[in-house]
């Protein structure tokens, strides 16, 4: 993939040294229509937050994991992670309206949260409780809609993706980082083989489409 390419995915939030120092997005804009401003941006990252999406190939080739996970099936598996992880929590809700709202929200993906051959949802207590209280305040705000829920899935997936990825696919947790706003990482607790198991399947399905 090309530079201007992934550059243009990338969240105007991630050029600066953090929030108090970032860039101003007009500037941003300008840079990412010159040649000149490219070079200047991709730098920034290869040395920082996207040293290894932005790593060439021996082929001179960049950003390939950015090929192989666009937006549109990224998305799924980072909320499938996040539905994953939060197994134990979802298993709790007995409630008929939170039940009903789960379904809903999520269709299959609900039945991959109830599935202990998938994962048997041990996690440390403190981990549970606390995603357990960011689920019920998601549920009790969403009375319109599932935004705050899928809102909530989404991070969770993106920080149990960022943990499995520091071994296995660094490129990868960066591009999913960096399309979107930065943000301070939850407690995982997904194993990693069940984070692998969904990177395939996620990777298949698509394949097979």
């Amino acid at each position: 993939m090309s530079l201007p390419t992934v550059l243009a995915e990338i969240d105007p939030g991630w050029f600066g040294a953090g929030t108090d120092d970032a860039v101003d997005p007009g500037l941003i804009a300008r840079a990412r229509a010159s040649a000149l401003g490219e070079r200047i941006l991709g730098r920034w990252l290869a040395s920082g937050p996207g040293a290894a999406l932005l790593a060439p190939t021996p082929q001179r080739e960049i950003g390939r994991v950015s090929v192989r996970w666009p937006r549109g099936r990224l998305g799924p598996f980072l909320r499938d992670l996040g539905v994953l992880a939060m197994a134990p929590v979802i298993r709790a809700e007995v409630g008929r309206d939170a039940v009903r709202r789960l379904k809903q929200a999520l269709g299959n993906s609900y039945l991959l949260a109830l599935d202990r051959t998938v994962w048997d949802g041990r996690a440390p207590l403190d981990a549970v409780t606390a995603m357990g209280g960011r689920l019920k305040t998601a549920l009790s705000g969403d009375a319109a809609g599932h935004a705050l829920l899928y809102a909530l899935f989404d991070r969770q997936g993106r920080s149990e993706l960022w943990a499995w990825a520091q071994d296995n696919d660094r490129a990868l947790g960066e591009w999913a980082a960096l399309l979107h706003p930065r943000e301070d990482r939850l407690a995982v607790v997904l194993p990693p083989a069940q984070v692998q198991m969904l990177h395939d399947h996620h990777l298949k399905r698509e394949a097979s489409a």
